[in-house]
């Protein structure tokens, strides 16, 4: 019988000290929100103390969520805690999570204090703590550089103080799995009240250990772990959630389980990714834009005939629709065929054979292969073309904004207007009207590529069409174009089975 392993999320906290990334308490809530969908237990919604923005909104997230635990962060002062449990007053289930530091760096030059006055300290705060609220955690900052002894004595005393959870941060990211399990182990084994308390992991990503570290810490007993959607976090971020539970998902030799519904890891990243404007690295694991895209003809080959050959997790489980089969000069014969399938071509034996030599020689002067370039490869072997060419944009203002715009599909050009609450508005929906194309815009990232006036700006796109997502790309000095582009080449990567043009 599994044990339940309990997701502290601290994406709110912890997450949101990231320059730039900040948010505001109607963005906090949405974003709560998705948490307690997502299954997250206990949410700490800020540092009460900090600002007034921070003491609202931990007050606002308390009264907007039923199931989580909301946790306020206090120092080990009197006053934090006063001011912590005051932001809990609607919580339906409040926690403080009050501590100090507890490594000799901290001791000595952060606090310059005695061992033995931070142990008063510590014990003294987490006793206040609990005239307010009966949850109390205490986390003993920059546990992964501690001395053994003078933990498990600070963790012991505690304990007995009343703490509920004891929380064993690795805050610089020092440790090695090996090590930080180990802290976890030695508390488990020499801390007498060890059972009285859950031990918590809260590790960051400085040397790129953090999920690494958690999972060993959950290995030697921890039953929580302090994680934030995405990894965002200082520095090089917190260990990421979805990483941690697919870990425990996929490793069923370890005895836990979460609760989390994990199909909406996916749609939480991208709720996170944009309300914070931090975009998700295309490589990162469970949630990045190439997660589950295969360019190696071997690997394509393989996922094709039996998805488990390369992929140990399940799109679906994380809710993202299907693999990506991405066209290089490196694929092979079934991932041509692959796409030209859902160009709506199906061709098989010496046709093939012939397309694919072709294909070739273009992937290998062409480091992208699009629709456009596979429909030229085959249109002899196709009635008629559907690609969508963007050929004209023009808008302008003249106290609203207008936008004309002229698209090829196939052979024939079409012509529309609009009006919209931008120029980017108006143009994509006079596009839309020529292609109706029935999907929704769920993803839009501008990103400079160099500095000054005439920088040019890349543009990420996602639509989604029938519950499923495609991407497009483009570069242009003209943000409003790039976004066309960008949305243009979006639609043409929808297969053609379903695809409805005007």
């Amino acid at each position: 019988m599994s044990e339940k392993l309990w997701i502290f999320d601290t994406t709110l906290r912890d997450g949101e000290q990231v320059p730039g990334c900040q948010l505001n308490t109607q963005e906090k809530i949405i974003v709560a929100k998705a948490l307690e969908e997502l299954g997250v237990d206990i949410i700490e919604a800020g540092f009460p103390i900090s600002s007034p923005g921070d003491f609202n909104s931990v007050q606002e997230i308390s009264k907007a969520v039923s199931n989580p635990i909301i946790c306020a962060l206090s120092r080990a002062v009197e006053k934090d805690i006063e001011v912590a449990a005051a932001a809990l007053k609607y919580a339906k289930k409040g926690r403080i999570h009050t501590g100090i530091g507890v490594s000799p760096y901290h001791i000595q030059y952060k606090l310059r204090s005695t061992p033995d006055e931070i142990i008063r300290r510590g014990v003294a705060a987490v006793k206040f703590a609990k005239q307010f609220v009966e949850d109390v955690e205490f986390y003993a900052e920059d546990a992964g550089r501690s001395e053994p002894d003078f933990l498990c004595k600070i963790i012991e005393e505690v304990i007995k103080a009343g703490a509920t959870v004891v929380n064993i941060p690795d805050t610089t990211g020092y440790c090695l799995p090996e090590q930080y399990g180990g802290f976890i182990a030695n508390l488990k084994n020499r801390v007498p009240n060890i059972d009285k308390a859950i031990i918590a992991t809260h590790c960051h990503n400085d040397l790129g250990m953090a999920t690494a570290n958690t999972v060993a810490g959950v290995q030697n007993g921890a039953r929580q772990v302090e994680v934030t959607i995405n990894g965002i976090g200082e520095r090089a971020g917190n260990t990421s959630m979805e990483e941690v539970v697919m870990a425990i998902k996929c490793h069923q030799s370890i005895p836990v389980h979460t609760d989390i519904v994990t199909q909406k890891i996916y749609q939480t990243s991208r709720l996170v990714s944009k309300l914070m404007n931090m975009p998700v690295q295309p490589n990162k694991a469970i949630v990045g834009r190439n997660a589950f895209a295969h360019s190696s003809g071997i690997h394509q080959d393989g996922v094709l005939k039996h998805r488990e050959n390369y992929e140990i997790i399940d799109p679906k489980e994380v809710g993202v629709e299907e693999s990506s089969i991405v066209l290089t000069a490196r694929s092979g014969r079934a991932a041509l065929k692959h796409h030209l399938d859902a160009l709506g071509v199906e061709l098989e034996g010496e046709e093939l054979r012939k397309v694919y030599e072709e294909f070739l020689l273009l992937a290998d002067s062409k480091r992208d292969i699009g629709r456009k370039d596979l429909l030229e490869l085959v249109g002899k072997y196709m009635d008629e073309s559907n690609f969508i060419e963007l050929e004209e944009v023009t808008y302008s203002s003249n106290g609203e904004i207008n936008a004309q715009v002229k698209v090829k599909i196939g052979n024939e050009s079409h012509e529309a207007s609009a009006t919209g609450v931008g120029p980017v508005d108006a143009v994509l929906t006079a596009i839309e009207k020529v292609v109706q194309p029935q999907v929704d815009l769920e993803e839009f990232l501008i990103q400079a590529m160099t500095h000054g006036s005439n920088d040019v700006a890349k543009v990420h796109m996602r639509v989604i069409k029938s519950d499923k997502p495609y991407y497009g790309f483009a570069s242009n000095q003209d943000i409003v174009l790039a976004s066309a582009q960008a949305f243009v080449d979006a639609l043409n990567k929808i297969p053609v089975k379903e695809y409805v043009t005007a």
